[in-house]
């Protein structure tokens, strides 16, 4: 009987003083740790995003409890700050951040894919590891530097001897370094896009006697075609988004307009020219700022949306 509560008390204490039970014990305690802190950080992006959008919402509402969301959307004249001529009609500002956008897409576009195409099937490995610090340097360029470029440098140095009749502020110039500045990502994820191509498949077009131009254009772009797609859009999204430049280089007078060489004012301009300090707080006009950033959060969820759904139909699984 005493043995049996000797061999008890032993399988107990080894228990707590065991060192490989100790050591699951206390890996088991640092993974449990680590997963309590993932989940931490997850729900405070959770709630981060999902508070943003309530707010958003929220102040929305009070907007559109004076205004029409009809006239919102289809009012072609925005003048929401100075009185008696008030309207809020934002077409104005949703047609410059178009044209902005539209700009920056025939720049980026065009240019972005051909550079992929040619680090990935023509240049040097030693070309390549020059060229791709000096996109991650461009990538990196503050935005409110490319808006000063444009203003300082694009439109009196290149544009104004082109086009006499340009203004100091315009969107073409401010395409142009939205162009640039998206450039970067372009070029990046369509390589990326391209590299996930498995080599036997270029090899394959090789060894029907494809040339190199063939097997780029016919063979590795249609293959990774949904990451370009995607690298499109988000870039697009991107453009869409972007303040600084459009602040600084676009002008602030919202109008409808087909000419690149006048001012305008996009969605991202004017959250920046009211957010000044100027407005009053629970003011219509303070509540234009989130009627505009409802808008613009929905037109970037929309292309973000329309690349998943992009990626997911025209993937292509490799084994």
């Amino acid at each position: 009987m005493s043995d049996l509560k000797n061999k008890n008390k032993k399988s107990w204490t080894s228990l707590f003083f065991d060192p490989k039970i100790r050591y699951m014990n206390s890996k088991k305690n640092k993974n449990g740790l680590v997963n309590y802190i993932l989940l931490l950080t997850t729900l405070v992006s959770v709630i981060t995003t999902v508070g943003i959008i309530l707010i958003l919402f929220t102040d929305s509402f009070h907007f559109f409890e004076q205004v029409p969301v009809l006239d919102f959307l289809t009012g072609i004249k925005w003048n929401p700050l100075i009185e008696p001529d008030l309207s809020y009609g934002v077409l104005p500002l949703v047609a410059g951040t178009m044209m902005i956008t539209l700009g920056a897409a025939v720049i980026a576009i065009p240019v972005g894919l051909g550079s992929a195409i040619y680090l990935t099937e023509y240049a040097s490995t030693r070309f390549s590891k020059i060229i791709k610090p000096i996109m991650e340097i461009l990538a990196g360029v503050p935005t409110v530097v490319y808006g000063y470029f444009a203003l300082t440098f694009i439109t009196p140095n290149v544009l104004k001897p082109i086009f006499p009749n340009i203004q100091t502020f315009n969107a073409l110039s401010a395409s142009i370094a939205v162009g640039i500045m998206i450039l970067p990502m372009v070029i990046s994820l369509s390589e990326d896009a391209l590299n996930a191509v498995p080599e036997s498949i270029r090899q394959g077009a090789y060894a029907m006697g494809s040339t190199r131009f063939e097997v780029a254009s016919k063979v590795m772009v249609p293959s990774a075609l949904s990451g370009i797609l995607s690298s499109f859009i988000l870039a697009i999204s991107r453009a869409i988004g972007e303040t600084m430049i459009v602040a600084v280089a676009a002008g602030m007078r919202p109008q409808l307009t087909s000419s690149f060489l006048k001012p305008i004012q996009t969605m991202t301009g004017f959250i920046v020219q009211i957010s000044l300090g100027d407005t009053p707080v629970g003011s219509l006009q303070y509540y234009t700022i989130f009627a505009v950033g409802l808008l613009l959060f929905l037109m970037t969820l929309s292309l973000n949306i329309i690349s998943h759904l992009i990626l997911k139909k025209y993937r292509e699984v490799y084994q």
